[in-house]
């Protein structure tokens, strides 16, 4: 076998042992939000009306939160097994080649387990962009069953303005609706069922020829 018949083999059982994963996230985009600001400790007087709130501390504590965060992820295995199915073979495949002479009918064997390598990682590209998809559609969902616990909370505390926890530097976080809203919502929803979202095949450019 020639030095370049060599190199090709290298690199396709470097990129066979390498993972093609699909990402998983949960619903909210953060693992572990925190339950309050470090600024907290800032302190000082209440100011009247001004409320703060933390969607993500919502999605990660509220019950439909953390039901629709474990269906996401037993999605998101589904899509990794998926692509795991169809990795292993070509595995096998790169592994039998290595080694072997650097005629014609090999060279086309290395070329053609190139490209299904190539869609293979395509696919999984794919199938993560379905999951993010399916992710913003349950965060869109949950957030539209929150607004109105939101209003509901907002108003019982005589809320006239409505920042951000997050963007707040310190201060009073007495005015802090997210606890009451998180209770309000469990209250209202405690799951919600949803499939994976498909979306259509990105057509890709096809690849260029092999240098000989």
């Amino acid at each position: 076998m020639n030095s370049r018949a060599l190199l090709f083999s290298a690199l396709l059982l470097a990129a066979a042992s390498a993972p093609v994963p699909v990402t998983a996230q949960t619903v909210g985009g953060r693992q572990t939000p925190p339950a309050a600001p470090a600024a907290q400790s800032l302190g000082g007087p209440v100011v009247a009306g001004v409320c703060l709130l933390s969607r993500e501390a919502i999605f990660a504590n509220a019950a439909v939160g953390k039901a629709a965060s474990a269906r996401l992820q037993e999605l998101t295995r589904a899509a990794q097994a998926e692509i795991d199915a169809q990795r292993t073979p070509l595995e096998t495949q790169a592994r039998a080649l290595e080694g072997q002479p650097d005629n014609a009918e090999n060279q086309q064997r290395r070329q053609q387990l190139a490209q299904r390598w190539q869609a293979l990682q395509q696919q999984a590209a794919h199938n993560s962009r379905e999951i993010e998809a399916t992710r913003a559609k349950a965060l869109d969902r949950i957030a539209t069953e929150a607004q109105p616990v939101i209003a509901q909370v907002y108003g019982q505390k005589n809320c006239g303005l409505l920042f951000d926890r997050g963007a707040a530097l310190g201060g009073n976080f007495a005015n802090d609706l997210t606890a009451d809203v998180v209770r309000a919502l469990d209250g209202r929803i405690q799951t919600i069922t949803f499939e994976r979202e498909r979306l259509p095949q990105q057509q890709s450019a096809p690849a260029a020829p092999a240098q000989r």
